[in-house]
């Protein structure tokens, strides 16, 4: 899927229920279906152009939402730290395991790794 597919889809993950029900859809069957313009208008009895309409305007909500509230930006960023977190833990328990072989430290590891699973 391309960058910008994928961009889509966190978008409406993020802020979809604020289209309207027709919106939402047409991007659903755009995007998550990867139907073309033409199946899409068949589907909803609605012009190849009202389907294009229809896009672009969700797409510029999307974006609009994204740019006030920048959630999709923090989730992207949180999943990072979390995956450099997940990645230190591990390092930490191997140093662990050869070096100074406590307990203690290990349980607290890998509760921080759990931690970081879920989340």
């Amino acid at each position: 899927m391309k960058e910008d597919a994928v961009q889509m889809c966190l978008l409406f993950d993020f802020y979809g229920s604020i289209l309207t029900e027709r919106q939402q859809e047409v991007f659903d069957l755009y995007y998550n279906e990867d139907l073309s313009l033409a199946e899409i208008a068949e589907h909803t009895a609605i012009t190849r152009q009202g389907v294009r309409d229809a896009l672009a305007r969700s797409k510029a909500i999307l974006l609009e939402m994204e740019e006030k509230l920048g959630l999709v930006k923090r989730f992207r960023e949180n999943s990072k730290t979390l995956s450099r977190i997940r990645e230190l833990a591990e390092e930490m328990l191997y140093i662990n395991s050869r070096r100074f072989h406590s307990p203690d430290f290990e349980k607290r590891l890998n509760e921080i790794l759990e931690l970081a699973v879920e989340n």
